[in-house]
């Protein structure tokens, strides 16, 4: 890795649509721990750390830093990765790097999700304190109350507080002076990108209205709000953040979903969500993806021909359990059983009658459940 990129690590396809995943102060790309994983399915995740945290070098951040010297390191590198348009979700100090690059370089960003974070960080007094604090006395106070700051009573994360305690102190301070200076609530109307907001409702470090101002001024914008968690929600509430992030990020796949929920119905698409592993993920995001996102969202064909198509291609291949499925499929397209029946006699003549025997009663008990 080149001295003058961020320290980070890349997860998932290297074919995949990137995203960049920003840390908040004081931590590292630990904090994505319980979400990059699940994220790499579908993405090539990428997590940066702040300069002088998680072990990276402090020397790409100096005292008088500001947001945007930050956004600009995030740039080079997704440079050097050869992302030119990605995916970008940060929290604290991270979505405020989000922000400032949605005002500043709408053209890098696919999507924006800003978690637990804000337009402005209260002005410059209290950050200039903790920032002359620090560079007098290291960072071990911040350590000791850092579970109080980030989580809700009880909860702890071992390795963030350790994160907290091995920052660099020059590094921390410049950071510091980059919150205490960050301010773009005159700006925020400007935000045109498709834009996740995600607070904690318990959050003392950027409550709710912060978000919520937000939220009323970026017309792209969507805010969620979770109710167990504090300031660090990808490490307390992992799970509801990936139920928020999945379908912002999702693009293609968010639409197939859509599509393949109309056209299956939901009590089989949820079957299917819930068996999904890791080890299948993949290959259900390619079919969400391709098959429902692409395929059936062409206006070329109508639903109704292509259940058709489909219902024809089945008998041919034998593919019974898929067959049962699509005679539903069909219906929901509008076909009617005698259309069905129709469509089933027409493949005797050229996938075969044994082809279409089977078919025929394949059909007859997927209508008869569909009537039940």
């Amino acid at each position: 890795m080149t001295e003058d990129l961020l320290d980070h690590r890349t997860e998932g396809p290297a074919s995949a649509p990137p995203l960049l995943l920003g840390p908040s102060l004081g931590t590292s790309l630990a904090l994505w721990d319980a979400v990059a994983p699940e994220l790499s399915a579908r993405h090539r995740v990428v997590r940066w750390n702040l300069p002088g945290h998680g072990g990276a070098a402090p020397g790409l951040i100096s005292a008088g830093a500001t947001v945007g010297d930050l956004a600009d390191l995030v740039l080079a590198l997704a440079d050097s990765l050869g992302a030119e348009r990605f995916g970008y979700a940060g929290v604290s100090l991270g979505g405020a790097v989000g922000l400032h690059l949605a005002v500043h370089h709408p053209q890098r960003l696919e999507s924006l999700a800003v978690i637990c974070s804000s337009a402005h960080f209260n002005g410059s007094g209290p950050w200039a304190e903790r920032a002359a604090r620090v560079r007098r006395e290291g960072v071990e106070w911040l350590a000791e109350s850092a579970d109080g700051r980030w989580f809700t009573p009880g909860f702890t994360v071992p390795r963030l507080v350790e994160d907290q305690r091995t920052a660099d102190p020059e590094a921390y301070a410049a950071c510091c002076d980059a919150l205490g200076a960050f301010d773009l609530r005159d700006r925020l109307g400007e935000i045109t990108v498709p834009t996740l907001l995600v607070a904690g409702r318990q959050d003392p470090a950027t409550p709710p209205p912060h978000l919520r101002e937000i939220a009323d001024a970026v017309p792209t914008a969507t805010l969620v709000e979770l109710p167990d968690s504090s300031h660090l929600a990808p490490a307390q509430c992992p799970e509801a953040v990936l139920t928020a992030l999945r379908p912002h990020l999702d693009g293609g796949a968010g639409l197939g979903m859509a599509v393949r929920r109309e056209v299956l119905g939901d009590a089989h698409v949820d079957r299917a969500q819930a068996r999904q592993t890791p080890f299948t993920a993949r290959f259900q995001d390619f079919v969400t993806r391709y098959a429902w996102g692409e395929i059936w969202t062409d206006p070329t064909l109508s639903r109704r021909e292509r259940s058709m198509i489909t219902l024809t291609a089945l008998v041919a291949h034998g593919h019974h359990d898929e067959l049962a499925m699509h005679v539903r499929a069909a219906r929901r397209n509008g076909l009617t059983p005698e259309e069905i029946g129709a469509v089933l006699l027409q493949t005797a003549v050229y996938c075969g009658v044994p082809a279409a025997n089977a078919a025929f009663a394949t059909a007859r008990r997927a209508l008869a459940e569909d009537d039940g």
